[in-house]
Protein backbone atom coordinates (compact mmCIF):
# COMPACT_ATOMS: atom_id res chain seq x y z
CA UNK A 1 0.00 0.00 0.00
CA UNK A 2 1.39 3.41 -0.98
CA UNK A 3 2.46 5.62 1.86
CA UNK A 4 0.88 8.95 2.48
CA UNK A 5 2.75 12.08 3.44
CA UNK A 6 2.98 12.02 7.23
CA UNK A 7 1.86 15.58 7.68
CA UNK A 8 -1.17 14.62 9.79
CA UNK A 9 1.13 13.35 12.52
CA UNK A 10 3.63 16.15 12.27
CA UNK A 11 3.38 19.01 14.67
CA UNK A 12 2.57 22.46 13.40
CA UNK A 13 5.85 23.84 14.70
CA UNK A 14 7.78 21.66 12.27
CA UNK A 15 5.51 22.67 9.38
CA UNK A 16 6.09 26.33 10.22
CA UNK A 17 9.81 25.65 10.33
CA UNK A 18 9.68 24.11 6.85
CA UNK A 19 7.73 27.04 5.42
CA UNK A 20 10.06 29.55 7.08
CA UNK A 21 13.15 27.68 5.86
CA UNK A 22 12.01 27.55 2.24
CA UNK A 23 10.72 31.13 2.25
CA UNK A 24 13.67 32.82 3.97
CA UNK A 25 16.31 30.84 2.10
CA UNK A 26 14.69 31.43 -1.27
CA UNK A 27 14.16 35.13 -0.52
CA UNK A 28 17.86 35.53 0.25
CA UNK A 29 18.94 33.58 -2.83
CA UNK A 30 16.74 35.69 -5.08
CA UNK A 31 17.72 38.93 -3.37
CA UNK A 32 21.27 38.05 -4.40
CA UNK A 33 20.16 37.24 -7.92
CA UNK A 34 17.94 40.30 -8.34
CA UNK A 35 20.30 42.84 -6.84
CA UNK A 36 22.46 42.13 -9.86
CA UNK A 37 19.52 42.64 -12.21
CA UNK A 38 18.80 46.01 -10.58
CA UNK A 39 22.45 47.03 -10.87
CA UNK A 40 22.58 45.90 -14.52
CA UNK A 41 19.83 48.34 -15.37
CA UNK A 42 21.18 51.24 -13.32
CA UNK A 43 24.97 51.27 -12.94
CA UNK A 44 26.92 48.36 -14.41
CA UNK A 45 27.17 49.64 -18.00
CA UNK A 46 29.16 52.83 -17.19
CA UNK A 47 31.23 51.08 -14.51
CA UNK A 48 32.21 47.86 -16.25
CA UNK A 49 31.70 48.73 -19.94
CA UNK A 50 33.05 52.26 -19.74
CA UNK A 51 34.51 52.73 -23.27
CA UNK A 52 31.37 51.39 -24.94
CA UNK A 53 29.11 53.37 -22.61
CA UNK A 54 30.89 56.55 -23.70
CA UNK A 55 30.67 55.79 -27.43
CA UNK A 56 27.34 53.96 -27.67
CA UNK A 57 25.26 54.06 -24.46
CA UNK A 58 22.38 52.12 -26.00
CA UNK A 59 24.57 49.17 -26.99
CA UNK A 60 26.31 49.24 -23.61
CA UNK A 61 22.92 48.96 -21.89
CA UNK A 62 21.93 46.07 -24.14
CA UNK A 63 25.14 44.23 -23.20
CA UNK A 64 24.65 45.05 -19.54
CA UNK A 65 21.22 43.39 -19.71
CA UNK A 66 22.82 40.52 -21.64
CA UNK A 67 25.02 39.74 -18.62
CA UNK A 68 21.80 38.94 -16.76
CA UNK A 69 21.07 36.30 -19.37
CA UNK A 70 24.55 34.78 -19.38
CA UNK A 71 24.03 33.34 -15.92
CA UNK A 72 20.85 31.62 -17.08
CA UNK A 73 22.88 29.57 -19.53
CA UNK A 74 24.59 27.94 -16.56
CA UNK A 75 21.39 27.26 -14.65
CA UNK A 76 20.85 23.89 -16.38
CA UNK A 77 24.36 22.82 -15.30
CA UNK A 78 23.55 23.82 -11.73
CA UNK A 79 20.21 22.03 -12.03
CA UNK A 80 21.87 18.87 -13.35
CA UNK A 81 24.48 18.78 -10.59
CA UNK A 82 22.10 19.78 -7.78
CA UNK A 83 19.34 17.53 -9.11
CA UNK A 84 21.66 14.52 -9.26
CA UNK A 85 22.96 15.16 -5.74
CA UNK A 86 19.50 15.98 -4.40
CA UNK A 87 17.95 12.80 -5.79
CA UNK A 88 20.79 10.68 -4.37
CA UNK A 89 21.80 12.38 -1.12
CA UNK A 90 18.86 14.54 -0.10
CA UNK A 91 17.22 17.91 -0.63
CA UNK A 92 18.50 19.61 2.53
CA UNK A 93 22.26 19.30 1.89
CA UNK A 94 21.91 20.75 -1.59
CA UNK A 95 19.84 23.70 -0.34
CA UNK A 96 22.47 24.68 2.21
CA UNK A 97 25.26 24.42 -0.40
CA UNK A 98 23.46 26.55 -3.01
CA UNK A 99 22.73 29.25 -0.43
CA UNK A 100 26.39 29.57 0.52
CA UNK A 101 27.61 29.57 -3.09
CA UNK A 102 25.14 32.25 -4.15
CA UNK A 103 26.04 34.46 -1.18
CA UNK A 104 29.76 34.17 -1.80
CA UNK A 105 29.43 35.12 -5.49
CA UNK A 106 27.16 38.07 -4.68
CA UNK A 107 29.45 39.46 -1.98
CA UNK A 108 32.48 39.24 -4.26
CA UNK A 109 30.69 41.25 -6.95
CA UNK A 110 30.40 44.06 -4.40
CA UNK A 111 34.21 44.02 -4.00
CA UNK A 112 35.12 44.00 -7.70
CA UNK A 113 37.32 46.75 -9.16
CA UNK A 114 35.74 48.61 -12.09
CA UNK A 115 36.93 49.09 -15.68
CA UNK A 116 38.71 52.32 -14.79
CA UNK A 117 40.78 50.39 -12.24
CA UNK A 118 41.72 47.12 -13.94
CA UNK A 119 40.48 47.48 -17.51
CA UNK A 120 38.96 44.58 -19.42
CA UNK A 121 39.59 42.20 -16.52
CA UNK A 122 36.71 43.90 -14.66
CA UNK A 123 33.86 42.71 -16.95
CA UNK A 124 35.50 39.28 -17.22
CA UNK A 125 35.50 38.81 -13.44
CA UNK A 126 31.96 40.18 -13.27
CA UNK A 127 30.73 37.61 -15.78
CA UNK A 128 32.52 34.76 -13.97
CA UNK A 129 30.83 35.64 -10.69
CA UNK A 130 27.51 35.99 -12.51
CA UNK A 131 28.04 32.47 -13.86
CA UNK A 132 28.45 31.20 -10.29
CA UNK A 133 25.18 32.94 -9.38
CA UNK A 134 23.44 31.19 -12.25
CA UNK A 135 24.89 27.80 -11.30
CA UNK A 136 23.65 28.23 -7.74
CA UNK A 137 20.19 29.45 -8.79
CA UNK A 138 19.85 26.39 -11.02
CA UNK A 139 19.89 24.12 -7.99
CA UNK A 140 18.14 26.36 -5.49
CA UNK A 141 14.57 26.41 -6.73
CA UNK A 142 14.08 22.68 -7.19
CA UNK A 143 15.30 21.88 -3.70
CA UNK A 144 13.20 24.55 -2.02
CA UNK A 145 10.11 23.58 -4.01
CA UNK A 146 10.41 19.92 -3.10
CA UNK A 147 11.14 20.57 0.57
CA UNK A 148 7.90 22.51 0.85
CA UNK A 149 5.65 20.32 -1.32
CA UNK A 150 6.94 16.98 -0.03
CA UNK A 151 6.34 18.10 3.56
CA UNK A 152 2.82 19.31 2.77
CA UNK A 153 -0.55 17.69 3.47
CA UNK A 154 -2.00 16.45 0.19
CA UNK A 155 -4.77 19.06 0.16
CA UNK A 156 -2.36 21.93 0.87
CA UNK A 157 0.48 21.24 -1.58
CA UNK A 158 -0.32 24.31 -3.65
CA UNK A 159 -0.32 26.54 -0.57
CA UNK A 160 2.89 25.06 0.87
CA UNK A 161 4.54 25.15 -2.56
CA UNK A 162 3.72 28.85 -2.89
CA UNK A 163 6.11 29.72 -0.05
CA UNK A 164 9.35 29.18 -1.98
CA UNK A 165 7.56 30.91 -4.88
CA UNK A 166 6.88 34.08 -2.89
CA UNK A 167 10.57 34.10 -2.05
CA UNK A 168 11.01 35.47 -5.59
CA UNK A 169 8.85 38.61 -5.16
CA UNK A 170 10.15 38.95 -1.60
CA UNK A 171 13.70 38.89 -2.94
CA UNK A 172 12.76 41.46 -5.55
CA UNK A 173 11.06 43.70 -2.99
CA UNK A 174 14.09 43.51 -0.73
CA UNK A 175 16.51 44.20 -3.59
CA UNK A 176 14.51 47.06 -5.10
CA UNK A 177 13.81 48.66 -1.72
CA UNK A 178 17.50 48.48 -0.81
CA UNK A 179 18.52 50.22 -4.04
CA UNK A 180 15.79 52.85 -3.62
CA UNK A 181 16.84 53.52 -0.02
CA UNK A 182 20.51 53.92 -0.95
CA UNK A 183 19.77 56.24 -3.87
CA UNK A 184 17.48 58.32 -1.64
CA UNK A 185 20.03 58.56 1.18
CA UNK A 186 23.22 58.86 -0.86
CA UNK A 187 22.08 60.51 -4.10
CA UNK A 188 22.71 59.27 -7.63
CA UNK A 189 26.37 60.34 -7.80
CA UNK A 190 27.44 58.62 -4.59
CA UNK A 191 25.40 55.53 -5.45
CA UNK A 192 27.11 55.28 -8.84
CA UNK A 193 30.55 55.88 -7.32
CA UNK A 194 30.46 53.42 -4.40
CA UNK A 195 26.98 53.01 -2.92
CA UNK A 196 26.01 50.28 -5.41
CA UNK A 197 28.46 47.95 -3.64
CA UNK A 198 26.58 48.00 -0.31
CA UNK A 199 23.63 45.74 -1.26
CA UNK A 200 26.04 43.14 -2.67
CA UNK A 201 28.24 43.07 0.42
CA UNK A 202 25.17 43.07 2.68
CA UNK A 203 24.45 39.59 1.33
CA UNK A 204 26.97 38.18 3.82
CA UNK A 205 24.63 38.99 6.72
CA UNK A 206 21.63 37.49 4.95
CA UNK A 207 23.49 34.27 4.17
CA UNK A 208 24.32 33.69 7.84
CA UNK A 209 20.66 34.14 8.80
CA UNK A 210 19.41 31.87 6.00
CA UNK A 211 21.98 29.18 6.78
CA UNK A 212 20.89 29.00 10.42
CA UNK A 213 17.22 28.71 9.48
CA UNK A 214 17.74 26.09 6.76
CA UNK A 215 19.97 23.90 8.93
CA UNK A 216 17.07 23.57 11.39
CA UNK A 217 14.68 22.12 8.78
CA UNK A 218 14.30 18.33 8.61
CA UNK A 219 14.97 16.39 5.43
CA UNK A 220 12.03 15.76 3.08
CA UNK A 221 9.84 12.83 4.29
CA UNK A 222 9.65 11.57 0.69
CA UNK A 223 13.44 11.33 0.45
CA UNK A 224 13.59 9.67 3.89
CA UNK A 225 11.16 7.02 2.65
CA UNK A 226 13.26 6.48 -0.46
CA UNK A 227 16.31 5.92 1.72
CA UNK A 228 14.44 3.45 3.91
CA UNK A 229 13.19 1.51 0.90
CA UNK A 230 16.54 1.79 -0.92
CA UNK A 231 14.86 3.04 -4.08
CA UNK A 232 17.11 6.01 -4.86
CA UNK A 233 18.22 6.16 -8.46
CA UNK A 234 21.87 5.49 -9.24
CA UNK A 235 21.64 7.62 -12.39
CA UNK A 236 18.64 9.95 -11.96
CA UNK A 237 19.57 12.12 -14.94
CA UNK A 238 19.71 9.23 -17.40
CA UNK A 239 16.47 7.82 -16.03
CA UNK A 240 14.82 11.23 -16.22
CA UNK A 241 15.44 11.70 -19.95
CA UNK A 242 14.62 8.08 -20.73
CA UNK A 243 11.19 8.15 -19.08
CA UNK A 244 10.17 11.78 -18.46
CA UNK A 245 11.62 13.91 -21.26
CA UNK A 246 8.15 15.16 -22.30
CA UNK A 247 7.54 16.49 -18.80
CA UNK A 248 10.86 18.34 -18.89
CA UNK A 249 9.94 20.06 -22.16
CA UNK A 250 6.47 20.96 -20.90
CA UNK A 251 7.75 22.38 -17.61
CA UNK A 252 10.18 24.60 -19.53
CA UNK A 253 7.46 25.91 -21.86
CA UNK A 254 5.02 26.44 -18.99
CA UNK A 255 7.54 28.66 -17.22
CA UNK A 256 8.53 30.64 -20.35
CA UNK A 257 6.04 33.52 -20.18
CA UNK A 258 6.02 33.94 -16.41
CA UNK A 259 9.79 34.23 -16.28
CA UNK A 260 9.93 36.62 -19.25
CA UNK A 261 7.32 38.97 -17.79
CA UNK A 262 8.83 38.62 -14.32
CA UNK A 263 12.25 39.75 -15.48
CA UNK A 264 10.77 42.80 -17.16
CA UNK A 265 9.27 43.69 -13.78
CA UNK A 266 12.59 43.00 -12.09
CA UNK A 267 15.03 44.65 -14.46
CA UNK A 268 13.42 46.57 -17.33
CA UNK A 269 10.47 48.71 -16.24
CA UNK A 270 12.38 50.86 -13.74
CA UNK A 271 15.24 51.38 -16.20
CA UNK A 272 12.90 52.37 -19.04
CA UNK A 273 10.84 54.74 -16.90
CA UNK A 274 13.78 56.53 -15.26
CA UNK A 275 16.31 56.95 -18.05
CA UNK A 276 16.39 60.15 -20.16
CA UNK A 277 14.00 60.64 -23.06
CA UNK A 278 16.90 60.91 -25.52
CA UNK A 279 17.86 57.36 -24.53
CA UNK A 280 14.35 56.07 -25.30
CA UNK A 281 13.20 56.43 -21.71
CA UNK A 282 10.50 58.42 -19.96
CA UNK A 283 12.71 60.68 -17.85
CA UNK A 284 10.83 60.01 -14.61
CA UNK A 285 12.48 60.40 -11.20
CA UNK A 286 14.51 57.27 -10.50
CA UNK A 287 13.84 57.13 -6.77
CA UNK A 288 10.08 57.51 -7.23
CA UNK A 289 10.02 54.85 -9.95
CA UNK A 290 11.94 52.38 -7.79
CA UNK A 291 9.58 52.96 -4.88
CA UNK A 292 6.51 52.45 -7.11
CA UNK A 293 8.08 49.27 -8.53
CA UNK A 294 8.74 48.00 -5.01
CA UNK A 295 5.15 48.66 -3.91
CA UNK A 296 3.72 47.06 -7.05
CA UNK A 297 5.82 43.96 -6.38
CA UNK A 298 3.78 43.30 -3.25
CA UNK A 299 1.04 42.31 -5.69
CA UNK A 300 3.31 39.58 -7.02
CA UNK A 301 3.74 38.27 -3.47
CA UNK A 302 0.02 38.42 -2.66
CA UNK A 303 -1.24 36.82 -5.88
CA UNK A 304 1.48 34.14 -5.86
CA UNK A 305 0.37 33.00 -2.42
CA UNK A 306 -3.26 33.21 -3.52
CA UNK A 307 -2.45 31.27 -6.70
CA UNK A 308 -1.01 28.41 -4.68
CA UNK A 309 -4.06 28.29 -2.41
CA UNK A 310 -6.47 28.62 -5.36
CA UNK A 311 -4.80 25.67 -7.09
CA UNK A 312 -5.67 23.48 -4.09
CA UNK A 313 -9.32 24.31 -4.76
CA UNK A 314 -9.76 24.44 -8.54
CA UNK A 315 -6.62 22.63 -9.75
CA UNK A 316 -3.11 23.59 -10.84
CA UNK A 317 -3.81 23.62 -14.57
CA UNK A 318 -6.92 25.77 -14.31
CA UNK A 319 -5.14 28.31 -12.11
CA UNK A 320 -2.25 28.52 -14.58
CA UNK A 321 -4.67 28.99 -17.47
CA UNK A 322 -6.40 31.90 -15.75
CA UNK A 323 -3.06 33.52 -14.95
CA UNK A 324 -1.72 33.26 -18.49
CA UNK A 325 -4.96 34.49 -20.03
CA UNK A 326 -4.78 37.60 -17.83
CA UNK A 327 -1.11 38.06 -18.71
CA UNK A 328 -1.79 37.85 -22.44
CA UNK A 329 -4.67 40.34 -22.24
CA UNK A 330 -2.76 42.90 -20.16
CA UNK A 331 0.65 42.69 -21.86
CA UNK A 332 -0.03 45.42 -24.45
CA UNK A 333 -2.50 47.81 -22.69
CA UNK A 334 -0.22 48.27 -19.67
CA UNK A 335 2.33 50.16 -21.77
CA UNK A 336 -0.09 52.98 -22.45
CA UNK A 337 -0.40 53.54 -18.70
CA UNK A 338 3.37 53.38 -18.24
CA UNK A 339 3.97 55.83 -21.11
CA UNK A 340 1.65 58.38 -19.49
CA UNK A 341 4.60 59.26 -17.20
CA UNK A 342 2.13 59.39 -14.33
CA UNK A 343 3.63 57.54 -11.37
CA UNK A 344 0.22 56.37 -10.13
CA UNK A 345 -0.67 54.87 -13.53
CA UNK A 346 2.83 53.34 -13.68
CA UNK A 347 2.09 51.63 -10.35
CA UNK A 348 -1.34 50.44 -11.56
CA UNK A 349 0.16 48.99 -14.75
CA UNK A 350 2.71 46.94 -12.81
CA UNK A 351 0.32 45.92 -10.04
CA UNK A 352 -2.27 44.55 -12.48
CA UNK A 353 0.53 42.67 -14.25
CA UNK A 354 1.33 40.91 -10.97
CA UNK A 355 -2.15 39.34 -10.89
CA UNK A 356 -1.34 37.20 -13.93
CA UNK A 357 2.22 36.68 -12.73
CA UNK A 358 1.09 35.41 -9.34
CA UNK A 359 -1.58 33.04 -10.62
CA UNK A 360 0.89 31.53 -13.09
CA UNK A 361 3.62 31.19 -10.46
CA UNK A 362 1.96 30.19 -7.18
CA UNK A 363 0.95 26.65 -8.30
CA UNK A 364 4.26 25.93 -10.04
CA UNK A 365 6.06 24.06 -7.27
CA UNK A 366 3.12 21.73 -6.64
CA UNK A 367 2.41 21.18 -10.34
CA UNK A 368 6.01 20.33 -11.17
CA UNK A 369 6.45 18.03 -8.15
CA UNK A 370 3.29 16.13 -9.09
CA UNK A 371 4.47 15.70 -12.68
CA UNK A 372 7.62 13.70 -11.83
CA UNK A 373 8.29 10.40 -10.02
CA UNK A 374 10.10 10.60 -6.69
CA UNK A 375 13.41 9.11 -7.89
CA UNK A 376 14.03 11.82 -10.49
CA UNK A 377 11.87 14.59 -9.08
CA UNK A 378 14.69 16.93 -7.99
CA UNK A 379 16.40 16.56 -11.37
CA UNK A 380 13.15 16.93 -13.29
CA UNK A 381 11.80 20.06 -11.62
CA UNK A 382 15.23 21.73 -11.47
CA UNK A 383 16.15 21.12 -15.11
CA UNK A 384 12.67 22.03 -16.39
CA UNK A 385 12.73 25.24 -14.36
CA UNK A 386 16.24 26.11 -15.54
CA UNK A 387 15.43 25.53 -19.21
CA UNK A 388 12.26 27.59 -18.84
CA UNK A 389 14.32 30.40 -17.38
CA UNK A 390 16.64 30.35 -20.40
CA UNK A 391 13.87 30.51 -23.02
CA UNK A 392 11.88 32.91 -20.84
CA UNK A 393 13.65 35.43 -18.65
CA UNK A 394 17.32 34.99 -19.52
CA UNK A 395 17.37 37.59 -22.25
CA UNK A 396 13.94 39.18 -21.78
CA UNK A 397 15.33 42.60 -20.71
CA UNK A 398 17.80 42.50 -23.62
CA UNK A 399 15.05 41.52 -26.09
CA UNK A 400 12.86 44.32 -24.73
CA UNK A 401 15.72 46.78 -25.21
CA UNK A 402 16.30 45.58 -28.78
CA UNK A 403 12.59 45.87 -29.59
CA UNK A 404 12.55 49.42 -28.23
CA UNK A 405 15.59 50.37 -30.30
CA UNK A 406 14.13 48.80 -33.43
CA UNK A 407 10.47 49.88 -33.32
CA UNK A 408 10.65 52.93 -31.01
CA UNK A 409 7.30 52.02 -29.42
CA UNK A 410 7.00 50.41 -26.00
CA UNK A 411 3.96 48.27 -26.82
CA UNK A 412 6.13 46.16 -29.11
CA UNK A 413 7.51 44.67 -25.88
CA UNK A 414 3.94 43.91 -24.86
CA UNK A 415 3.37 41.92 -28.06
CA UNK A 416 6.44 39.84 -27.21
CA UNK A 417 5.06 39.04 -23.73
CA UNK A 418 1.57 38.30 -25.09
CA UNK A 419 2.99 35.77 -27.58
CA UNK A 420 5.02 34.15 -24.80
CA UNK A 421 1.88 33.94 -22.63
CA UNK A 422 -0.03 32.15 -25.39
CA UNK A 423 2.80 29.61 -25.77
CA UNK A 424 2.81 28.87 -22.04
CA UNK A 425 -0.99 28.71 -21.96
CA UNK A 426 -0.99 26.06 -24.67
CA UNK A 427 1.80 24.11 -22.94
CA UNK A 428 0.06 23.91 -19.56
CA UNK A 429 -3.16 22.84 -21.30
CA UNK A 430 -1.37 19.66 -22.39
CA UNK A 431 -0.88 18.62 -18.76
CA UNK A 432 -3.42 16.26 -17.23
CA UNK A 433 -4.49 17.74 -13.87
CA UNK A 434 -2.13 16.09 -11.33
CA UNK A 435 -3.57 17.52 -8.09
CA UNK A 436 -3.60 14.95 -5.30
CA UNK A 437 -1.31 12.26 -6.79
CA UNK A 438 0.85 10.24 -4.39
CA UNK A 439 4.31 11.83 -4.29
CA UNK A 440 6.05 8.89 -2.63
CA UNK A 441 8.08 6.26 -4.46
CA UNK A 442 5.66 3.70 -5.86
CA UNK A 443 2.79 6.18 -5.89
CA UNK A 444 0.78 7.38 -8.88
CA UNK A 445 3.27 10.14 -9.74
CA UNK A 446 5.94 7.53 -10.35
CA UNK A 447 3.88 5.62 -12.93
CA UNK A 448 1.61 8.16 -14.61
CA UNK A 449 3.03 10.47 -17.31
CA UNK A 450 0.58 13.25 -16.32
CA UNK A 451 0.35 14.42 -19.94
CA UNK A 452 -2.87 14.58 -21.94
CA UNK A 453 -3.07 12.38 -24.95
CA UNK A 454 -2.65 14.42 -28.09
Amino acid sequence: MASTIPSAGRNRAEERKVLAGTLVGTTIEWYDFFIYAQAAGLVLAPLFLAPMAAENPGLAQVLSFATIGISFLFRPLGAIVAGHLGDRFGRKKVLVATLILMGAATSLIGLLPTYSQIGVLAPILLILLRVLQGFSAGGEWGGAALMSVEHAPTNKRGFFGAFPQIGVPCGMILATFTVWLLITLLGNDAFLAWGWRIPFIFSIVLIVVGHIIRKAVEESPVFKQMQQQHVESEAPLRQLFRTNSKQVVLTALIFLANNAAGYLLIAFFATYASRPVEKLGLGMDRGTVLLATTLASFGWLIFTLYGGRLSDRIGRVRTFQIGYLLLALWAVPMWFLIDSKNILLYFVALFVLTVGLGLSYGPQAALYAEMFPARVRFSGVSIGYALGAIVGGAFAPMIAELLMNEFRVSWSVGVYIAVAAVISLVAVSFVKEPKGVDLHAGGEASTSPRIKAS
